[in-house]
Formats: C-alpha cells, sequence, structure tokens
C-alpha cells in the first residue's frame, strides 16, 4: 500500500449544547469508507462512549450521533489533510490542520480531549497556539493500543467526561 495526500472526507460532528470536544487524529480506512468517525469495528471508541453514559452500543450512524450529542460531546480530528498509508498514524506527513474554530465559535466548549498521542501531538504542534486552549491526552481507542483493556479505556476516559 503506497502513501497518497487524503483530504478529510466528512465535517465535524457538535451542536449548540456541546460541551466537551473529542479530536482523533485521522479517520481510518474503514471510517473514510463509512464517511464517519471510528468506523474500525475494533476500534473501542463506541463501547468506551456508551459505557460512560451508561447507554447502548450504537449501531448505526444515526445513533452513534444521538449518542454523542445527548451527552454535550463533539467530534472532530486535528488532521485536516495528510500523506498517509492506509490507517496508519504512524506514517502521517505533511499536515494540515483542521480549523476547530467553528465548533468553538458555536459551541460551549470547556473541555477538549484527544483520542490518543498522535492527535495530541497534531493538536500541541498544530492547534493549540492557534486557539490558546490546551488538550487532554486520552489513550487510544484504536485497537492498536493493545495495553489499555476496554475496562482501563473507560476508567482513563471517565476521569475526563466528567
Amino acid at each position: 500500500m503506497s502513501a497518497s495526500r487524503i483530504e478529510h472526507p466528512f465535517g465535524p460532528l457538535y451542536d449548540e449544547h456541546s460541551r466537551i470536544l473529542i479530536l482523533g487524529s485521522f479517520p481510518s480506512v474503514k471510517s473514510r469508507e463509512q464517511n464517519f468517525f471510528y468506523g474500525h469495528p475494533q476500534n473501542r471508541f463506541w463501547k468506551v462512549i456508551a459505557a460512560l453514559f451508561g447507554q447502548e452500543v450504537p449501531a448505526t450512524i444515526p445513533e452513534k450521533k444521538i449518542l454523542i450529542l445527548s451527552n454535550g460531546l463533539a467530534l472532530w480530528d486535528s488532521i485536516a489533510s495528510c500523506v498517509i498509508t492506509g490507517s496508519s498514524d504512524a506514517s502521517i506527513r505533511d499536515v494540515r490542520a483542521n480549523d476547530l474554530r467553528m465548533i468553538l465559535d458555536n459551541s460551549p466548549i470547556e473541555k477538549i480531549c484527544c483520542n490518543g498521542r498522535k492527535s495530541h501531538e497534531m493538536y500541541q504542534k498544530y492547534i493549540q497556539k492557534e486557539i490558546g486552549r490546551e488538550a487532554v491526552c486520552l489513550p487510544s481507542t484504536s485497537p492498536a493500543n493493545a495495553q489499555f483493556s476496554l475496562e482501563k479505556l473507560i476508567d482513563a476516559w471517565g476521569k475526563w467526561l466528567y
């Protein structure tokens, strides 16, 4: 698989009630195919969020949107476009960051959390200075993060999302 420049294929998910913005790095191949966040079936994001809010794990994109928006969350990614091989965060280069102002200007965002180190690294490098707000780095929900069990992820995320 060769590296190629890819533009982020879909927009952010937020509304006027979103208080916590969760940033990924860049959509995986599966997410790009589904045109929505955290589309890889092994990614534990939806299980973590559902568990934290005592809800069923959503199966459809409309159910996922309801879970996020009904709990005051917003989703977006740190990267607007990059050169990437497949879904590998390690291969990301030539980054152009997303502009978060559309979300921050239209939602009462109190906290910004990054899903994993790559998202946080990109946020610190390209976005933080621009908007003047720090972000918390949460352990990645990616299946590549094998050192964190689902239970450990729920515990770690729960400390920051409340």
